[in-house]
């Protein structure tokens, strides 16, 4: 089955070049000209991927962004948007967003991107919506992550690492693997970013006397197991 892609943007240029340029590309593609028409199009059919332009009238890209979320959509999101500013790039990543692409640019680029985003969707079918290690159950469907009787509140991209660490159980992934799937080549070089967030995920699964099950692995990266 094609890859389904729903582009959202208010220009008529970029909706038009989009179209042609996913569609001879082999995806199935469809478009919406405002936040309001793509919320409603991705509430009738799953998307494999969203295109989202950042600055549109009424609901604009973030709080498109932030519902989808809100709502437990993991589609992957590339934002498009005419303003390269840090805090806006930061902000995108925060609502939930996975890749961001500034205006005006090469259609190369976008097509890499995309094909990124595609690779990092999940490999392996969940039973019944749900993946379990020891005594953690990740509902993907409903987005909740319980352990022990305890739920733990993630953020979206702690979603996603926890979910890409149980869907690979005892398989050292290492860290440009990781950092492929869930942030892209953007975060690639010296960011301690993973870092950061398996200590952030650590500290939320380990709370409450729950022993260690995301293992560090030197030299190789990281392994989900029992203690060592």
């Amino acid at each position: 089955m094609r890859p389904h892609i729903v582009v959202i943007d208010d220009d008529e240029k970029i909706i038009s070049l989009l179209r042609r340029s996913l569609a001879f590309e082999g995806y199935d593609v469809t478009t919406a000209h405002d936040g309001a028409e793509g919320l409603k199009q991705l509430g009738q059919r799953q998307a494999d991927l969203v295109i989202l332009d950042v600055m549109m009238p009424n609901i604009d890209g973030w709080e498109v962004c932030r519902r989808l979320r809100e709502a437990g959509v993991i589609s992957p999101v590339l934002l498009l948007t005419a303003r390269d500013d840090v805090q806006d790039r930061v902000k995108g990543l925060d609502l939930g967003a996975d890749d961001y692409l500034v205006k005006p640019f090469a259609l190369e680029e976008l097509m890499a991107r995309v094909r990124a985003l595609l690779r990092r969707r999940p490999e392996t079918a969940e039973e019944d919506g749900r993946l379990r290690f020891d005594d953690l159950v990740l509902d993907v469907d409903g987005r909740e992550t319980i352990r022990a009787d305890r739920r733990i509140e993630l953020t979206a991209k702690e979603f996603e690492l926890l979910r890409m660490f149980m869907q690979n159980p005892k398989r050292v992934l290492s860290r440009d693997q990781i950092m492929e799937r869930i942030w892209g080549y953007d975060f690639s070089g010296e960011s301690n970013v993973l870092e950061v967030y398996v200590a952030m995920l650590r500290q939320k699964l380990e709370e409450h006397g729950g022993k260690r099950i995301i293992q560090t692995v030197r030299g190789a990266g990281y392994v989900m197991k029992g203690d060592s």
